[in-house]
């Protein structure tokens, strides 16, 4: 691994990983954050895409008053929505650039519950490919930007890698602090601060509860909701409601480390840091290099935090609108972008 100084350096009492992780979506910043957002907000039109096999998702298409500028598609972390505050907070910065901005739902996020029967779980790929394909379609044939974040980033990252075979035209890809290794992440999440493991947990019995409201003759979770802890939940979610014969299966449908990465073609950027108390950065190893993978790991940053001050943009949002507005019709050289930074 080779290390490379980088720009992002937080003052002293804002390097803490956990106080980085929480900032990125507390509530005291979604006063402003809707403020800012407004006009974004104003200009969205709901688009229900059709990504195959009868499964609709839900998306947020914002295009600009006078013209379309450069597509940006958004995809939040789980259980997040497209109406996350980090979300929000990139896209309203996107859009003020004149960017088209998609904020994407997968399913069963937001309040997307009632329209397919069948469970979310994060090996649904060709469900996230064919809302791509559609949007693309939507925007008659616009090379797309993808932004992900966490598990919104994975999703990214396996999109790209089998654009080419999927058809689709895509100009780059940012991934930030994406699940490389999901077996590690729920180690992780066991042996870290509980209130991580417990946060996680009460959104996805939220979000279950709205499940089986919406479908009530397919769903009873009462004894599911007796369980404790992410492991043994989803243990008995794969089993119950899953092709996957074992939990670790199910992991490993969805890591991005191995081979997964391989025919990776498309320019993709990883952003991550090596204090997330959630992603162990040692899965950035196992990831394959492609040379079209970037990978840039800060010192500091917690999980989708990066926060130098509070307020204003972030290190990371304005490190996201540098690279996208970069790639505006520009062309990488061959091999651009394979080393790794770390600061």
């Amino acid at each position: 691994m080779q290390y490379v100084e980088d720009d992002f350096r937080p003052s002293r009492w804002l390097r803490n990983r956990h106080l980085q992780s929480m900032l990125a979506s507390t509530a005291w910043r979604r006063g402003r954050i809707l403020r800012g957002a407004a006009p974004l907000l104003a200009a969205q039109r709901e688009l229900l895409l059709d990504c195959g096999a009868g499964v609709r998702l839900q998306c947020f298409l914002s295009s600009p008053a006078h013209g379309n500028g450069p597509a940006v598609v958004l995809l939040h972390g789980w259980e997040g929505s497209a109406d996350s505050l980090y979300v929000l907070s990139l896209a309203q910065l996107l859009f003020a650039q004149r960017f088209a901005v998609a904020r994407l739902n997968l399913r069963d996020h937001g309040d997307t519950h009632h329209l397919n029967r069948e469970l979310f779980h994060s090996c649904r790929l060709p469900e996230v490919i064919g809302a791509v394909r559609a949007l693309q379609q939507h925007l008659e044939g616009t090379a797309l930007r993808l932004v992900g974040f966490s598990l919104g980033g994975n999703f990214m990252l396996r999109v790209a890698a089998q654009a080419r075979e999927a058809g689709l035209d895509l100009a780059q890809v940012i991934a930030v602090s994406p699940v490389l290794d999901p077996a590690q992440t729920l180690t992780a999440l066991e042996r870290g601060l509980p209130g991580y493991e417990r946060y996680f947990v009460r959104k996805w019995l939220r979000s279950l509860r709205r499940k089986q409201a919406a479908w009530p003759g397919s769903y009873d979770f009462r004894q599911l909701a007796r369980r404790r802890g992410l492991r043994s939940m989803t243990a008995e979610l794969v089993r119950s409601h899953s092709e996957f014969a074992t939990l670790e299966d199910y992991l490993n449908g969805y890591a991005l480390t191995g081979a997964r990465l391989a025919r990776l073609e498309v320019p993709a950027l990883i952003l991550t840091s090596l204090d997330d108390p959630i992603i162990p950065a040692d899965g950035l190893a196992r990831l394959a290099r492609p040379a079209a993978l970037s990978i840039t790991v800060t010192r500091y940053g917690g999980h989708c935090g990066f926060f130098q001050r509070l307020t204003g943009p972030t290190w990371l949002e304005r490190r996201i609108l540098a690279e996208l507005g970069a790639g505006r019709g520009a062309q990488p050289a061959p091999g651009a972008g394979a080393g790794l930074e770390t600061s």
